[in-house]
């Protein structure tokens, strides 16, 4: 669960950062100026410290990349920001994923400061990856809990608390690969036939002819064939081969002491675009 405090932060820093990246798309700035804001960003939005959990110009292989989150010597994000105003594409996405499975850091995040895209790569032979989750900063509703969750996963103390991990594991459990293998079960149709038992008052229904439904008139093609539905039936054969027994992650309940307020510092670019931008904003006197 979220603490309040956190949810407060984000409410406040996300009506900030909303002008900020405003201010920033109307001007056009380059990357490296995209690359200050993101660094605001995740100092004021997600409580990270900007000097000391902060990597700028991360060294892989003789590349870099743009930023990297670093947690007690461990790296836990790899950042490739793009200029506010290039909209990230495939190859960006390949980008950011080669310097993760180059350096064996499975989560990447890619922005042009508004769109944030986060990912989790699988691997695997060959590489593969998840679209965790993504969300766009200019239309985030500080309302919408869904939007709040979403960047929590990227705060510092979800990191703590595992969100990522706990979202990573929902969208790959709730999708219609493992639903689609979970409807073909006998189990489920076993529910199903008994169901329909009591519809029809008592009519008896073989399991192949609701088997048969499914498959044939339900369920599309995609749902059932092909690697994703291939992997989720695996999936779902190992649950049920198995007693489903996973330990609990009881975590550390207590806040640390990273994510305590941190010193002020010298104005940052986002506030200095900010100032600019409402000294432009107020009227000439005569």
């Amino acid at each position: 669960m979220m603490p309040k405090r956190v949810s407060d932060r984000l409410v406040r820093m996300v009506t900030k950062f909303q002008q900020v990246l405003k201010i920033a798309k109307d001007r056009d700035v380059n990357e490296s100026d995209t690359v200050s804001i993101v660094k605001d960003m995740l100092a004021e939005v997600f409580g990270y410290d900007k000097y000391l959990d902060v990597t700028s110009e991360f060294a892989i292989r003789g590349t870099f990349c743009d930023l990297a989150i670093k947690i007690e010597n461990k790296v836990e994000y790899m950042i490739e920001a793009k200029a506010i105003g290039i909209d990230l594409k495939e190859n960006h996405i390949r980008q950011a994923i080669e310097y993760g499975a180059n350096n064996g850091v499975p989560w990447i995040i890619l922005t042009n400061g508004i769109v944030w895209q986060i990912y989790k790569i699988r691997f695997e032979k060959p590489i593969n990856y998840d679209l965790v989750c993504a969300f766009n900063f200019e239309e985030l509703d500080i309302k919408n809990e869904e939007y709040l969750e979403k960047l929590y996963i990227v705060c510092k103390e979800g990191l703590i608390k595992a969100a990522r991990e706990e979202f990573h594991e929902k969208i790959l459990t709730v999708n219609k690969f493992v639903l689609g293998a979970l409807m073909l079960r006998d189990e489920v149709i076993g529910v199903i036939r008994r169901e329909l038992r009591k519809l029809s008052d008592g009519v008896l229904v073989g399991t192949e002819e609701i088997t048969e439904v499914l498959m044939n008139e339900v369920l599309k093609r995609d749902v059932i064939e092909g690697d994703e539905a291939t992997k989720a039936q695996s999936r779902v054969r190992r649950f049920y081969g198995k007693v489903a027994r996973r330990p609990k992650d009881t975590g550390n309940e207590t806040e640390s002491e990273a994510s305590q307020e941190q010193p002020k510092e010298d104005i940052s670019f986002s506030d200095k675009l900010l100032n600019q931008g409402e000294q432009q904003a107020e009227p000439k006197q005569e």
